[in-house]
């Protein structure tokens, strides 16, 4: 079997995407934003890696702490504890340093449902104060069903208030969530059940998605059939179709909240108790428990959503300048980071939205930003790159001028899907902040700074103040200029991962074994002359094609710079000749039609791009890719389709099945 590791040398990258174009930060957004320039933000960082502990405790000054620390780090490799003897708690942080400072009034959340089939959508505007009450009644009503601090909560929700309700209530009393995507089916919520030890499980009766109710309850039911662990369910009434409560077990959570009371006292939390365990899918085995604890990761959170996104706080006398939208389903740690705990103690209106992008229109989110005069908005590519499909006249029906920042997040971004988003969503004024981070690591790590940044398409930049990071090969030597290698970070940062959760072995093997001392994130990357990293694809991505390594993501750049082109995926094949051949999944742009004279056309484009190494040695079109709900491409589905293998993988995540049977009908 081929070896899918970057190798070390210069010779490496066969193939390296050339992106001449950059994009300073506008002179008027620098002006008034955290970080100015970028020799202040090459200052900070200096400053933030050599001395994390003075930095990072001028960090948390900010926020709410029952008792300060006594250490801010204390490393022992792989272990990092973060403001040792320190108590706090999120909740409190999120809330009711909000109220105490007179901001009870200001908006916390802003809540817009979709819309049912001929109606008009629900919107609710939600105050500190309001959430504060509701998560302190729900905390309580926690604690009647026999919640105790340490008790492993599962949280599987549509995105409705109530699921921001549920997790701060959780950690209000110190009982971790495990909070479980509403696209996963009842065999994922057995595992995770088990794998966590979880009593109780918060769920609804449905959720919203095209107009029709996700059955939530159902999945529920049919998962506690397969395991006896769980004790209680609660259950939100939200699209009102008919459920079996189940006597004894199951309790509406309109009836167990009416006479709950208001007055909850927040849990004086350690530093390293544990916030939540959060669920990825590794390439092999079960899904890993991921641990973060409760310090660390307020204060990271905190800092990387103001500083990345360049939040204005809302103070005594007005509301926020600013109204942000993260597009993501708190089901994921950009929901959890990026919605709810990093934003909320920032003091800046967070936008939760329920449904899909082209429900009921394919102009649903400008309608959206439109309405509530969105400044903030971060997406990822694969929305991106639908929106391309659709094309710009369904932007054009809307003002979306508010809009002064834009963000990506998931994966790395094509170059041209940037600039189409630079142009056509921003207007060319709005800084884009391409963000590279993980489940794991619980912020952002690699990041533009939007005042500071020169960008260039394609590629997320910088590190993150604090992070020392790194392109290096398996035995930890630093990679010259532009050749692929290892992506690793070097120093321990508040938000990393404690652990898997019942696992200690599986998290030194998947995470500090690749190269000795070293966080390994999994991802290939390189480096080029001016400092900028560029994500590569994940190291099991990685394509050799006749002892050439080539990273998916750049041969996928370059596919979707032909003007044809609206997406792509790539993955490699057997290939009797060359060992691994590479396979290209295209989705043409409205209008244009497959032809054998494109493929050729397509094929001759990457190689006169990435040079002829690169050439696809397939092309398929199809109207769309395979994705999960969370828009992540299923490229294992993609590489068992241009192998011609039988798939046996679970597919209960996928958006759209149909799709899946189109490609397996083509090959």
């Amino acid at each position: 079997m081929a070896d899918t590791q970057p190798k070390g040398d210069a010779e490496s990258m066969e193939s390296v995407l050339h992106e001449e174009r950059k994009f300073p930060p506008p002179p008027a957004f620098a002006a008034q934003a955290h970080v100015k320039s970028l020799d202040e933000y090459e200052t900070l960082h200096k400053e933030s890696v050599d001395n994390p502990e003075k930095f990072w405790a001028e960090q948390a000054a900010d926020l709410h702490w029952f008792q300060k620390w006594d250490r801010v780090l204390e490393w022992d490799l792989p272990d990092a504890k973060w403001f040792v003897g320190a108590k706090t708690n999120l909740a409190y942080n999120c809330l009711d340093r909000q109220v105490e400072a007179g901001l009870g009034d200001r908006t916390a959340i802003i809540w817009e449902g979709e819309p049912t089939p001929g109606g008009q959508p629900e919107v609710r505007r939600i105050s500190y104060k309001q959430l504060l009450d509701d998560v302190s009644r729900f905390a309580n009503v926690l604690k009647d069903l026999g919640v105790k601090k340490g008790d492993v909560v599962t949280i599987y929700m549509p995105m409705v208030p109530e699921l921001a309700v549920a997790m701060l209530a959780c950690a209000r009393i110190g009982a971790p969530h495990s909070i479980i995507f509403g696209g996963f089916s009842a065999s994922a919520i057995r595992d995770r059940v088990e794998d966590g030890q979880s009593k109780i499980i918060i769920t609804a009766d449905g959720g919203w998605r095209r107009g029709k109710p996700v059955p939530l309850k159902e999945n529920v039911d049919e998962a506690l059939t397969m395991t006896d662990r769980v004790e209680k369910v609660v259950v939100l009434e939200r699209c009102q179709n008919p459920v079996t409560m189940k006597e004894g077990r199951d309790h509406w959570w309109h009836e167990c909240a009416a006479d709950a009371s208001a007055d909850c006292p927040a849990e004086h939390m350690d530093a390293e108790d544990l916030l939540f365990i959060l669920y990825t899918s590794g390439s092999t085995g079960k899904p890993k428990g991921i641990m973060h604890t409760t310090a660390g990761y307020m204060v990271y959170t905190a800092t990387t959503a103001g500083i990345t996104f360049d939040l204005k706080p809302a103070t005594a006398q007005a509301e926020s300048p600013d109204v942000y939208w993260c597009t993501a389903d708190i089901g994921w740690i950009t929901g959890h980071s990026y919605i709810i705990y990093g934003l909320l103690p920032n003091r800046v209106p967070t936008l939760m939205y329920e449904g899909a992008p082209d429900t009921p229109d394919k102009d649903r989110f400008w309608d959206i930003i439109e309405r509530h005069k969105v400044t903030k908005f971060y997406t990822a590519p694969t929305a991106i790159r639908a929106f391309m499909k659709w094309g710009s006249e369904h932007i054009d029906k809307h003002d979306i001028s508010s809009l002064q920042l834009l963000g990506t997040v998931g994966e790395p971004i094509n170059p041209e899907a940037w600039m189409w988003y630079h142009q056509t969503i921003g207007n060319e004024k709005c800084p884009i902040v391409d963000t590279w981070w993980q489940t794991e690591t619980g912020g952002h790590m690699l990041t533009p700074v939007p005042g500071a940044t020169t960008t260039v398409p394609g590629s997320c930049t910088r590190p993150f103040f604090g992070i020392d990071a790194a392109v290096v090969n398996s035995e930890g030597d630093e990679m010259p200029t532009n050749a692929g290698g290892i992506l690793v970070i070097r120093k321990p940062w508040p938000s990393m991962l404690r652990g898997i959760y019942g696992n200690r072995q599986r998290f030194i093997d998947t995470y500090w074994s690749k190269v000795e001392g070293y966080y390994t994130a999994g991802d290939g990357a390189r480096k080029d002359q001016d400092g900028n990293f560029w994500i590569m694809g994940r190291i099991d991505d990685v394509i050799v094609v006749a002892g050439h390594n080539l990273g998916t993501m750049e041969v996928e750049s370059a596919l979707v710079s032909h003007p044809a082109v609206a997406e792509a995926a790539v993955v490699g094949f057997p290939h009797e000749i060359k060992g691994t051949g590479i396979a290209s999944f295209v989705t043409l742009r409205g209008g244009v039609e497959g032809t054998d004279q494109l493929v050729e056309e397509i094929r001759d484009h990457v190689a006169h791009e990435l040079g002829p190494i690169s050439k696809p040695d397939l092309v398929r079109f199809t109207d769309a890719l395979p994705k999960t709900r969370s828009g992540k491409i299923m490229r294992r589905l993609l590489r068992d389709i241009a192998a011609g293998r039988e798939i046996t993988q679970d597919m209960t995540t996928l958006e759209d099945v149909s799709i899946l049977a189109k490609l397996q009908g083509q090959g």
